[in-house]
């Protein structure tokens, strides 16, 4: 059963950067789309970025564009998010997703509504 794991988390300052590691537990991971999302408290899980099985196309929410880079490195069983210039909003639980069954795409990650792999989730702090 493939299940992820996300790193990288933690406190930054206003403008820093970080650095988020989605690791998957098999190489099943690699076949599919795969997206980052978080979550503040009380608020609803918003998507922000996502990336195809083989990591040639991608999507970005508005909030992201510019400043975040999803990437993988299949060779790792690994999905990246670099995060530049972050502000105090950014502040969140980072989960990776996949939707799984025939979902190898972005833009499938992007319309889902069912995701039958989810990480425990990264604090990202971001002080002003």
């Amino acid at each position: 059963q493939l299940q992820l794991a996300e790193f990288g988390g933690g406190l930054v300052q206003a403008g820093g950067s970080l650095r988020l590691s989605c690791v998957g537990s098999t190489h099943t991971f690699n076949n599919y789309g795969v997206g980052w999302f978080r979550q503040a408290p009380g608020e609803e899980r918003e998507f922000v970025a996502a990336i195809n099985w083989g990591g040639g196309g991608t999507f970005y929410s508005d909030s992201a564009k510019g400043r975040f880079t999803i990437s993988r490195d299949n060779a790792k069983n690994t999905v990246y998010l670099d995060m530049n210039n972050l502000k105090p909003e950014d502040t969140a639980v980072y989960l990776c997703g996949a939707p799984g069954r025939d979902c190898s795409g972005y833009g499938c990650v992007v319309q889902a509504r069912d995701f039958d792999y989810w990480g425990q989730g990264t604090q990202v702090t971001v002080s002003s």
